[in-house]
Parts: structure tokens; C-alpha cells; sequence
């Protein structure tokens, strides 16, 4: 089954903004664990954070939303 687009441009501005601040903060976390400013198990929650920014900034660029698709009405 093919992804097809199910969001409008407001949609797809307002993922990439939010897939935007996602990736920083893994990227933050990330960074303050490879500094020992963070306890070990903080690299965990990096990738993970970091995983769901790559998701979201990939249905901006693709103009489909995985919460829509399952039949959840969206604001944007």
C-alpha cells in the first residue's frame, strides 16, 4: 500500500517545524551525554527522541501523517 498524501501545506510546515525541534533536543541530549553532563542512560532517550524527529521531518517531506491515516482527525 502506497503512502499518499494526506496533509496540506500548513500540515507539512507545521511537522517540519516540530521534526526541527524534536532532532535539537535529541541532539542536545545526545550532546550533554558525550560530555558526562548527563547520567549514561540519557543516550537512550537521545536515540530515541532523535528517532522520532527523523519520523515526524519524514512525513513533512512526504505529506502523509500516520495519526491521520489511522483515522484521527488532525488540526493541521
Amino acid at each position: 500500500m502506497p503512502i499518499t498524501c494526506n496533509i496540506d501545506t500548513r500540515g507539512k510546515n507545521a511537522r517540519f517545524v516540530l521534526g526541527a525541534f524534536v532532532e535539537s533536543i535529541g541532539l542536545l541530549l545526545g550532546v550533554l551525554w558525550f560530555l558526562s553532563r548527563t547520567p549514561e542512560w540519557t543516550i537512550y532517550l537521545a536515540a530515541a527522541i532523535w528517532i522520532m524527529g527523523i519520523f515526524i521531518l519524514f512525513e513533512a517531506l512526504v505529506g502523509w501523517c500516520a495519526v491521520r491515516a489511522l483515522g484521527v482527525k488532525t488540526p493541521f
